[in-house]
């Protein structure tokens, strides 16, 4: 390592940090920002990506460092494969720069940038870290099971078993997530969330802004529109409450820009159904509107089939909405040992009965302690510190 009494030298590295990514692209920034609070020297590396077909570019230096809160960004094109978030310039860079770091923390397995980051990271003898993002999990691993076999027979078995650890989000994630018969010892961490930036302009008005009654619970979903997050079950279920009479107005906030087509079929879905009346898709939403669906939300919703953390969740968690989420998000014990929400299992009548419970229940108190929870929990300077103290005893 050198010289101890200099700042530790830390490189992040992830495929985007374009929001429209969800959960990883957003806590990098967190975490590289508190790194460098608790005496990190950081720097992130990433690409200019920004959806994968329909989204120009991020309008970002290339190149060259840019500043940031506390920690130096380097973007670079994402060539030639667009669609993978691929950049040859970042892996030339990471190739002559290797030695200018003591650790590095490469975020996502599966993901052509950061496979061949860590296979270069490992030739260049630079100690690194893998989180896989839940992509360890079998359910994930089901999908294009047999690419992903060979993926992992080629490139991440031996990114695996030349890691200095894998950082787990969750002990759930740590315990069910496939190895591939190595031997590289584990880091369970959990992901901080960054408090909501409170809005300069005008408060936004959200139930004027969509037309929902004063008194009429509002049920948020707020996360990348994907199948793995358990839609196909959270839509009858609100279906079927609607048909019962109880109060609501669901808002689905989010976007794929990997999958349009599924967006596209779960936006047909709720206009082709009885929920239309008493639902709005919004799209992506960020900024100001973001903070502002957050903070007028009752019960925010995520009955995922499988989710290694859940950003979303600890976020809403941190602007005091109570959470109604599954067994299979990895935090499930978290929210359900500090009474901040409700658990469901990953079928259609849990996920009826417990959204049936949650909105008949007073919200408010488990708001205030999931405010609470977040707070001492999810806490990015907290996590800072820890995974500082991890990166020495891993060089040690």
């Amino acid at each position: 390592m050198g010289d101890l009494n200099r700042p530790l030298r830390v490189l992040q590295i992830v495929p985007s940090v374009s929001l429209v990514y969800g959960g990883p692209s957003q806590m990098i920034r967190g975490f590289s920002k508190a790194l460098a609070g608790a005496g990190a020297e950081v720097t992130l590396a990433t690409t200019d990506s920004n959806g994968d077909v329909d989204e120009p570019p991020l309008d970002v230096p290339l190149n060259q460092p840019v500043p940031e809160s506390g920690y130096t960004t380097w973007y670079f094109r994402c060539s030639p494969f667009r669609r993978y978030k691929f950049s040859l310039g970042l892996l030339r860079w990471l190739s002559r720069h290797a030695q200018d770091y003591d650790i590095a923390h490469i975020h996502a397995l599966f993901s052509p940038l950061s496979s061949t980051a860590a296979t270069v990271a490992r030739w260049q003898g630079l100690p690194y870290l893998l989180r896989p993002l839940g992509t360890l999990d079998p359910a994930d691993l089901r999908k294009k099971y047999r690419l992903k076999q060979l993926y992992a027979a080629v490139l991440e078995r031996p990114n695996l078993a030349g890691a200095a650890a894998i950082h787990f989000t969750s002990l759930q994630e740590a315990a069910i997530s496939e190895r591939f018969n190595t031997q590289t010892p584990d880091l369970v961490l959990p992901l901080g969330v960054t408090p909501l930036a409170q809005s300069a302009t005008e408060p936004i008005d959200v139930r004027a802004k969509y037309g929902i009654p004063a008194d009429c619970p509002i049920v948020l979903f707020m996360s990348r529109v994907d199948p793995k997050k358990g839609l196909d079950m959270l839509l009858p279920a609100l279906e079927a409450l609607q048909q019962e009479g109880m109060p609501f107005h669901f808002l689905l906030c989010g976007a794929n820009p990997q999958d349009r087509a599924y967006e596209r079929s779960i936006a047909q879905r709720i206009a082709d159904s009885p929920l239309q009346a008493r639902a709005t898709v919004t799209g992506y939403v960020d900024g100001d509107l973001k903070t502002a669906i957050l903070e007028a939300a009752s019960l925010f919703v995520l009955p995922s089939y499988y989710e290694n953390f859940g950003i979303a969740v600890a976020e809403a968690m941190l602007a005091g909405v109570p959470v109604m989420i599954s067994d299979q998000v990895h935090i499930w014990q978290d929210i359900q040992n500090s009474q901040s929400g409700w658990i469901c299992e990953c079928n259609q009548a849990s996920v009826t009965e417990t959204l049936r419970e949650a909105l008949a229940a007073e919200q408010q108190q488990r708001g205030q302690t999931a405010i609470a929870f977040a707070k001492a929990n999810y806490s990015w300077p907290a996590i800072a510190e820890q995974a500082i103290a991890a990166y020495h005893r891993l060089l040690a």
